[in-house]
């Protein structure tokens, strides 16, 4: 008995096991393309074959045994096989080999071919352990296929083997046109991914063409936007992108025109002071009272000059700095706000009345906001004028004594460097109700200007927040 042992095929990774995706967009979806059509052939291919050597095996195994077990129940057959040499051809078996073969002792072979290797199977077979059994064998060199039945005659089993040749040749043949075939929808997936990638990238080319003249150029016009793809969306995204940029854009040189504009006053006003202050020499020659008047007027436009450079900073900013968020008491705010006020304009008076309020934010900006109101109203109201600063279930209310904004202003007066015709000869730069309103959007607030029953300026600032304080 002889045991044929089969060869494995050992496949592996290469010497570089990794993908690298350092490639264009377009020769991956190539890849992409071919690797996956490719796989899909390679499958169905070996479905194929694999599917058509099944039948054609299956097909000649019921055909040999059905044969087999005929030729086992001719007593003729028997009678002339077991007798003597009688061709297979002779007995109606041209295409097949006829043995026999006995419980005891060695088979004998009907032809004069080459013997046939019987083994364990057929003995089994002959003994009467086993009703058949089917295999395949080489035959110096040959492949067959090799059925054995038990005959009538009790020990004796016939053996029937019939080449695999024609079987093996039909199936090269449909193995190298599966490869030819699959080669083929290889190359035709290639040149599938290639035309996909030079017409579907398209739209991504030309959107990467024009992002990077707008890059280049500085030129923020839209994109056009073609379709409701994903390229079209991304082209839609970008022009939100290059609108939110040019606002940012018009704003900053708005800031810097009016920055500019506002800071050109004091500084003229500060040159002109400093210059007759070096023309006139001996300080000694200047009357006290008009060096006095002068050193002040020295002091007002360094002030002022201080203070739209903070105003500057804090609108310059989207976010504050390093923000200390905490549980901030707005009456207290107030109270804090209303006392500098106070040092500020000695001769308006200022009516109080507060409840507790707390608010969740940053107590300086807070504050700052606040003391902008209070600021606000103590230069609208005249000398001896009274501001009313009423805080109550987180809403703050500031009413001054003086001429009232006009109903078409009031939406503007919160604008960065907005000042009204009457305001201009007053001091201010127009931002710090800008900043109040800045404030209040950022502690989700709101500030609005109406008129008081005095027909005064009234300023409603609304925070939101508790009257308690969390525990």
């Amino acid at each position: 008995m002889t045991f044929w042992a089969g060869q494995g095929l050992a496949v592996g990774p290469g010497p570089d096991g990794r993908w690298h995706y350092r490639r264009s967009l377009a020769s991956r979806v190539i890849l992409l393309t071919t690797m996956t059509v490719g796989l899909a052939v390679a499958l169905v291919a070996v479905g194929a074959y694999v599917t058509t050597r099944i039948q054609m095996q299956n097909s000649l195994d019921h055909s040999l045994m059905k044969r087999a077990n005929a030729a086992a129940e001719s007593n003729a057959l028997l009678e002339t096989g077991i007798g003597g040499n009688v061709p297979s051809w002779q007995l109606g078996a041209a295409d097949v080999r006829i043995a026999f073969l006995p419980a005891e002792g060695h088979g004998r072979v009907l032809d004069q071919g080459p013997d046939i290797q019987l083994g364990t199977p057929e003995r089994d077979v002959a003994t009467g352990e086993t009703e058949s059994s089917i295999r395949t064998i080489l035959i110096e060199g040959d492949r067959y296929r090799v059925v054995t039945v038990q005959t009538t005659q009790p020990g004796l089993a016939l053996v029937m083997a019939q080449s695999l040749d024609d079987q093996d040749r039909i199936l090269r043949r449909l193995g190298w046109v599966t490869i030819a075939f699959g080669g083929f929808g290889v190359l035709i997936a290639g040149m599938a991914g290639w035309l996909i990638a030079s017409n579907g990238l398209r739209p991504v080319r030309r959107l990467t063409a024009s992002v990077e003249h707008i890059a280049r150029t500085e030129d923020l016009t839209p994109l056009p936007v073609e379709g409701d793809d994903e390229v079209a969306r991304l082209a839609t995204a970008f022009n939100q992108m290059l609108t939110a940029l040019d606002a940012s854009r018009v704003r900053q040189r708005q800031l810097v025109a009016d920055a500019s504009h506002e800071l050109r006053t004091p500084l003229t006003s500060l040159r002109t002071n400093i210059d007759l202050l070096t023309m006139s020499g001996d300080l000694s020659s200047i009357p006290q009272q008009a060096r006095d008047e002068l050193m002040e007027d020295i002091r007002a436009q360094i002030e002022e000059l201080t203070t739209l450079i903070g105003d500057l900073t804090e609108l310059a900013r989207d976010e504050p700095v390093a923000p200390t968020v905490e549980a901030v008491d707005l009456a207290d705010v107030v109270d804090h706000a209303v006392q500098r006020v106070r040092r500020r304009a000695p001769t308006v008076t200022f009516e109080v009345f507060t409840r507790p309020w707390w608010v969740v934010g940053e107590a300086p900006a807070l504050e700052r906001a606040v003391t902008n109101l209070l600021d606000n109203a103590a230069k609208w109201s005249p000398d001896g004028g009274q501001v009313t600063v009423r805080l109550s279930d987180g809403v703050l209310t500031v009413d001054d004594q003086g001429p009232g904004i006009p109903e078409e202003e009031r939406s503007r007066i919160f604008d960065r460097f907005w000042r009204s015709a009457t305001s201009r000869t007053l001091p201010g730069s127009g931002l710090g109700l800008a900043i109040v309103r800045k404030v209040a959007e950022r502690h989700s607030g709101s500030i609005q200007a109406t008129e008081n029953v005095g027909g005064g300026a009234r300023l409603v600032l609304k925070l939101p927040g508790t009257e308690k304080v969390d525990a």
